[in-house]
């Protein structure tokens, strides 16, 4: 049985005090997407009222029942409407919602239905037709190693809202997705899916062969995943770091920057990983603050002290310098000790020495530390440690070490004192063991002066045997420390052992400790360039502006980037070597020469290529004999150059900058941005990105960070297909993943867990019913049909002003990369604005007017240009919803577009901007609060039931005090005179009724109360069935409201009380029914 449209609009105003809209509860029913919908309503009933709700049922004849609970209350609902035997002869007059849009959006089956015209079709079209100018978003290419997780889909999503909403606003949108195919990652994984027990019989062409087929594969599936995230892009001509186009002009990068002399060999320290076998970069480290090592106070017996210690030290006294490192393994290595030449250095005796000749020495600022280090380890252990005294012999200046030797406390070398600006009294002793080979301070103190890198460990972390037979094989973090302790120990040099917890560098890919080792490596030299790679970075918009910070700490840092790795996966670095002095051969005329090669043949040709044929001709018949080296480039190297495909293939020499837009996580400051930027400074002078985005990482709900290890980690495939059990993991399809990235604030760490993507869900089915509603009601409406903006009423107007401000907001959150906000818009605007406020009190005019009524054509104008603000503005984020949206009122355009992509974006002319209505109906809807309160409480004294059974008048107060009013202010920009109240209500007088749901309200004037309303403390008048409000609009006025039971007759189509006459249509139904008959 159909109920009347009035009674529906009646009862949703408790609905949306509620925060809900009536229109919003959800269908009982599984709705086919091609069925025609039409509306019936179930009665229920709620605490002091009954509600009838409407309810969607589909003409589609294979449409499943209702089953269990549901089934019953439908069933028992029907017998009530049954029972109250409704006027059901005036149905049929009435414009009910119509629409084929269905409530439940089925994502998981029905969202493929538009991904392709999202996607692949959209694509190619935007690039060949968009009007407006290249827009550049480059990706950041993640490895091609394996399935993707939620920290590529959050990155691919934000940069899929970057790309639609500049598609939408006309930009032809160049987006290629990358891949980075090189490095350990991928060659261990190729290795592992080898199952060779032993792996040292493959040659680098076995390697090689292999990753690049894991590689190939990993493409394959992230392609697939990436496209399920409904991501637009070039995906049949992304860029593979591995494509001989892109080697070759990565080659050409490392060509240009050696003219420029920025490309230089070394023998110096670098970060060594043993357990990857190969140098490391900054960026390729991580820090674990927890690291334990077992330090070493030493003391280094001094053969050769200069004339100033000898002054003060006593004779026959055998004087020992105190040195602490962390790091006892580097000890062979030892080649002086530093001191710094402005500190005081004090000679003392320790009370516990077993040698009274013996004599130390450390720094004087030092001397409280050495009281703890000269306990016994015994006594330290047993806690018997008793305080040791210490007795001053004199004192010298740093300076005053000059010339002073050393026996070395392994081989008994003769080594000298060096002075050094790095060294400090803030711990240790103040002399600083100096191994050139195993520290970058250690090298540049020790450079100048002639002293070389020494360095007896090899490539897996071992001792060679320049180290000493003793040591030699052992493991130097490891077996290797512990055997140099216990070599200090018998030598009685030891003077202390003690375990130290700091932060220490570990491999980012292995997880475990490395080292500093110096090796033969190749370097690109920053510290040159890096200025201009600040300045360049002035004119980026970086989001967040904080990470501006960040980025620039790390550029200024860094003096220096190793560029070469030792391994076979990789571009190899184009240097040969004179076989017999190992010089490089690195000249303009080799480098071209092997760059041609590879561009003809691919890096691979630097394995299968004898050298002869890498050799430039110039080289080949001039008496040397050359080798190739095997090094091959960082991968930061390799995807920091990524920037030349877009100078190559779109040059744009006009703008500061080569991309658009650089988007990727937190971490990149020191890895991609920063490898891209050094790179595009050296060779352009310019950053390669206009705009700087960097998102965070992701935290479970509770705030822990995920980790398959915890198992707190969540799969974006099972987001979007369910998992195994579908009520624990339901399939919420693409839209809710791409909306739970869109409401993130991803500037920072990000949340997501089983009750966030549920919320999420919950306001894509709130964001479907409201336009759901919007639909139905533009059944039959074309665009040309649209009443004109001057004969609109004022309600109409306002809602178009309210449609001008959300606009302005989303094109604010757009344009700021702030999608949150965007978001938060479209909650704000389809809940409170529209199912709260407009479609609740346009409903009777909708269901009830004329077809062809100009207030009904007004209002459906109106809903056209809402639907249309929300549809465009929710499409980047949620395509494939805008994508559903569009197809259900396409036919409403003169020009409908194959695409909502294609349509354009949000257009809200100024003329729609109008702040004067937007303040008085701000007073308006304050008021229509006030009665809402009054309406509930004669709803629960069960005075009414429906909001239409009731009467409000308004009465003004003309002795109200004036200074009461101006008491309470409020906005100074406000367009409503103050004390204008009165005003306000006697021109929106004849709206009233509509705005509060009523049947009808009145203003009126007095000079005091009513006679016949005595208000008591309830808020209930004298009167019986008299409710009464006392209301106060800061700065306007105040005023009384008295809600009366309505006194005239029900009509029974719209069911407003406003009949003269029982079971008469009112003056508003009269006529229009009369016509439907003509």
């Amino acid at each position: 049985m159909l109920r009347t449209a009035a009674a529906y609009r009646a009862s949703s105003s408790l609905f949306s005090r509620h925060g809900l809209s009536t229109f919003s509860l959800r269908a009982r029913s599984t709705i086919s997407t091609t069925a025609s919908l039409k509306y019936s309503v179930q009665s229920i009933r709620t605490p002091g009222t009954k509600l009838n709700l409407f309810r969607t049922m589909a003409t589609s004849t294979n449409t499943p029942p209702p089953s269990g609970a549901t089934g019953a209350v439908a069933s028992s609902s029907a017998k009530k409407v049954a029972k109250e035997k409704p006027d059901s002869k005036y149905s049929s007059t009435l414009l009910l919602p119509k629409t084929a849009f269905p409530l439940r959006s089925e994502a998981a089956t029905r969202e493929a239905a538009f991904r392709k015209r999202c996607t692949t079709d959209l694509y190619p079209w935007q690039r060949e037709n968009n009007p407006g100018e290249l827009f550049v978003l480059h990706d950041g290419p993640p490895y091609a190693n394996g399935h993707l997780h939620l920290g590529h889909a959050l990155n691919k999503l934000i940069k899929d809202f970057v790309n639609r909403y500049r598609v939408m606003r006309g930009f032809k949108v160049d987006y290629r997705p990358g891949w980075d195919c090189h490095g350990l990652p991928i060659e261990l994984k190729a290795l592992n899916e080898l199952k060779v027990k032993d792996k040292s019989h493959l040659t680098p062409m076995d390697i090689r062969t292999v990753a690049q087929a894991t590689a190939r594969a990993a493409i394959e599936i992230q392609k697939r995943e990436f496209l399920s995230y409904g991501i637009m892009g070039e995906f049949d001509n992304g860029y593979l770091t591995m494509d001989k186009d892109f080697e070759t002009r990565q080659l050409k990068v490392f060509y240009e920057m050696m003219n420029k002399g920025l490309i230089y060999r070394a023998n110096k320290p670098v970060y060594w990983s043993p357990s990857s076998q190969t140098a490391l970069a900054e960026s390729e480290l991580e820090y674990k603050d927890d690291h334990k090592s077992r330090s070493a106070w030493v003391g280094f017996e001094m053969n050769k002290p200069s004339e100033a210690l000898l002054k003060v030290l006593p004779k026959d006294a055998s004087l020992h310098a105190v040195v602490w490192t962390t790091t006892p393994w580097t000890l062979p290595a030892n080649r002086c000790v530093a001191v710094h030449p402005k500190l005081d250095y004090t000679l003392f005796r320790a009370s516990n020495s077993s040698d009274p000749n013996a004599v130390y020495l450390a720094a004087t600022d030092r001397m409280d530390e050495m009281k703890k280090r000269f306990i016994s380890q015994a006594a330290v252990a047993d806690g018997s440690a008793a305080e040791v005294t210490l007795e001053s012999i004199g004192q010298v200046s740093g300076a005053d070490l000059a010339g002073t030797t050393y026996k070395h406390p392994l081989t008994a070398e003769s080594m000298p004192f060096i002075t050094a600006d790095y060294v400090t009294a803030d711990s240790g002793s103040g002399l600083v063991h100096t191994a050139p080979g195993h520290g970058m301070d250690d090298y540049k103190a020790c450079s100048p002066l002639g002293i070389e890198a020494f360095c007896p460990v090899n490539n897996v972390g071992k001792f060679t045997a320049e180290a000493g037979q003793e040591l030699e094989g052992l493991q130097v973090q490891t077996d290797g420390t512990a055997k140099v302790l216990d070599i200090l120990k018998g030598k009685g040099s030891l003077i202390q052992e003690q375990a130290y917890v700091h932060k220490y560098p570990y491999d980012w890919r292995t997880k475990k400790p490395v080292i500093l080792r110096a090796t033969s490596q190749w370097f690109a030299n920053v510290g040159t360039i890096k200025d201009d790679a600040l300045k360049a970075t002035q004119s980026v918009k970086i989001v967040p502006e904080s990470s501006r910070r960040r980025l620039e700490g790390f550029i200024q840092s860094r003096t220096e980037w190793c560029i070469s790795r030792q391994r076979s996966w990789g571009v190899p670095i184009p240097v040969l070597y004179d076989a017999e002095t190992d010089e490089p051969l690195l000249t303009k005329a080799s480098v071209q020469h092997i760059i041609n090669t590879v561009k003809e043949h691919g890096t691979d040709a630097w394995w299968t290529k004898t050298t002869e044929e890498l050799l430039a001709p110039e080289y080949r018949n001039d008496g040397k004999t050359y080798r190739r080296g095997y090094d091959t480039m960082d991968v930061w190297f390799d995807s920091g150059t990524s920037w030349t495909m877009i100078e190559e293939k779109m040059p744009r020499p006009h703008l500061p900058f080569v991309a658009d837009v650089y988007s990727e996580g937190s971490d990149q400051h020191r890895g991609w941005f920063q490898s891209s930027l050094l790179t595009s400074v050296a060779l352009t002078g310019k950053a390669p990105f206009g705009t700087l985005i960097t998102h965070g990482f992701l935290l479970d709900e509770k705030g822990f960070k995920q980790s398959k290890s915890i198992g707190n980690t969540v799969d974006p495939a099972v987001v979007i297909n369910g998992g195994k059990n579908l009520q624990k993991d339901p399939a919420y399809g693409t839209d809710v993943l791409r909306l739970w990235a869109a409401s993130s604030e991803y500037t920072k760490d990000i949340a997501i867990g089983k009750t966030i993507l549920a919320q999420v869900a919950e306001s894509i089915r709130k964001f479907r019913n409201t336009a759901r509603f919007m639909l139905g009601n533009l059944n039959g409406f074309k665009e040309e049909q649209q009443v004109s903006y001057n004969d609109l009423s004022r309600l109409d107007k306002f809602m178009l002003s309210e449609v001008y401000q959300f606009s302005k907001n989303v094109n604010a959150g757009y344009e700021e990369f702030m999608y949150n906000k965007v978001f938060t818009q479209l909650q704000y605007f389809t809940s409170t604005t529209l199912s709260s406020f407009y479609l609740d009190v346009i409903k009777d005019s909708l269901y009830s007017d004329a077809e062809q009524s100009t207030q009904r054509r007004a209002i459906q104008t109106v809903l056209f240009h809402t639907l249309n603000a929300f549809t465009k503005s929710i499409s980047p984020l949620a395509p494939h919803l805008g994508e559903e949206v569009y197809e259900h009122y396409r036919d409403c355009f003169t020009t409908p577009q194959p695409s909502v992509f294609r349509s354009g974006w949000l257009d809200a002319p100024e003329s729609w901007n109008d702040a004067q209505l937007r303040d008085e109906f701000s007073v308006l809807k304050q008021l229509r609060g006030e009665a809402n309160q009054l309406l509930e409480q004669a709803r629960t004294a069960k005075v009414i039931r429906s909001s239409l059974e009731a009467t409000v008048e308004i009465q003004m107060i003309e002795s109200s005090s004036e200074s009461e009013v101006q008491q309470h202010t409020q906005d100074k920009n406000s367009k409503i005179s103050q004390g204008s109240l009165g005003q306000l209500l006697d021109s929106y007088v004849d709206d009233l009724k509509k705005l509060f749901i009523t049947s009808d309200v009145t203003v009126t004037r007095s000079s005091g109360p009513s006679a016949d309303v005595v208000v008591d403390h309830s808020g209930k008048g004298e009167e019986d069935g008299v409710f009464v409000r006392e209301v106060l609009v800061p700065r306007l006025g105040s005023c009384r409201m008295v809600l009366r039971k309505a006194t005239l007759h029900k009509c029974p189509r719209c069911w407003t009380f406003t009949s003269p006459e029982a079971d008469a249509l009112c003056g508003r139904c009269g006529p229009v029914v009369a016509a439907m008959s003509e």
